[in-house]
């Protein structure tokens, strides 16, 4: 038999017998994937007002239900601006600076108040010369300064301006003016690919080559560019001349301006081995051809 002392303290162990088991809840945290794309006719004009129910995105060839739909987007662009300053185009930077300020006004005085953009320069060395910022004063005041060095390290230009752009959220955007060329970077092709598709940062060359015939161009740095921006969800414009290049950087912004989101949850991938997901985007009506990102990197935990 119990005496008084043992049964006060046999009452808490008791009372919490009685009581219901604690709520355990169980979390699965399941990452939406954001998909941005345009689609475009066989003359490469984009094509707008398309539903929801038009496009199947398919996750390592498995089909997913798309969550998320916005038919022109309105998130933030965040825009990273890489101009190349090597020997090569020392005649042109006043060309290549004055096309950049119009870009930089068009994006942020016609666009979404919550737009950003930053600028870099490179040679034999990458320098940041802004950061993601939308005061048109400060970007006007950093080209001014823009003087040409020798050696090309576009590579590195473009894996340390996707590491910014991976801390950052909405839209993400690398353009490079370059002649596709790399002389001088620590980073190699791979090093660069992988950090854009790990930022989810569209990457968009555009390609100055005056020189048509091919002895006088980088057809290999072109190619590898051209890689790059299909991987991403990019595209390649070639103007020809830096007389163009306000022209190339207003298609850019009209791609930007008219981007569908698509969003899912990725279901029957989970057993995948590989890190990295290969994703299709199409869209049901023929002849028309859809720019998106073709992968994406898990999350690292």
């Amino acid at each position: 038999m119990l005496n008084r002392r043992q049964a006060l303290w046999l009452l808490p162990t008791a009372a919490l017998a009685a009581q219901d088991p604690p709520e355990v809840t169980i979390r699965v945290d399941v990452r939406l994937i954001r998909v941005l794309a345009n689609v475009k006719d066989s003359t490469g004009a984009l094509v707008g007002g398309l539903e929801k129910s038009s496009f199947r995105i398919f996750d390592n060839g498995v089909p997913q239900e798309i969550s998320v739909f916005e038919r022109t987007t309105q998130t933030p662009l965040q825009v990273a601006v890489l101009l190349d300053i090597s020997a090569s185009v020392i005649s042109q930077i006043k060309l290549e600076t004055q096309a950049t300020l119009g870009f930089a006004k068009a994006l942020l005085r016609e666009g979404n108040p919550e737009d950003r953009m930053s600028l870099m320069t490179f040679n034999y060395a990458v320098d940041q010369l802004t950061g993601f910022t939308n005061e048109l004063p400060r970007l006007e005041r950093a080209l001014r300064w823009v003087k040409a060095g020798s050696g090309t390290s576009l590579y590195d230009a473009v894996f340390l301006a996707s590491e910014q752009l991976e801390l950052r959220e909405g839209r993400k955007v690398i353009i490079a003016v370059t002649d596709g060329g790399d002389t001088a970077s620590y980073k190699k092709f791979p090093d660069a690919m992988e950090a854009a598709q790990r930022a989810e940062a569209a990457v968009f060359p555009i390609l100055v080559t005056p020189v048509t015939n091919d002895p006088g161009r980088n057809v290999g740095g072109e190619n590898a560019m051209q890689l790059m921006a299909e991987r991403t969800g990019g595209r390649v414009l070639f103007p020809g001349s830096f007389e163009r290049l306000a022209a190339s950087y207003q298609e850019v912004l009209r791609d930007l301006r008219t981007q569908y989101l698509l969003g899912f949850y990725p279901r029957g991938v989970e057993g995948a081995k590989q890190r990295f997901h290969r994703l299709r985007v199409e869209v049901d009506r023929p002849g028309l051809l859809v720019q998106a990102r073709t992968g994406y990197y898990e999350e690292t935990r």
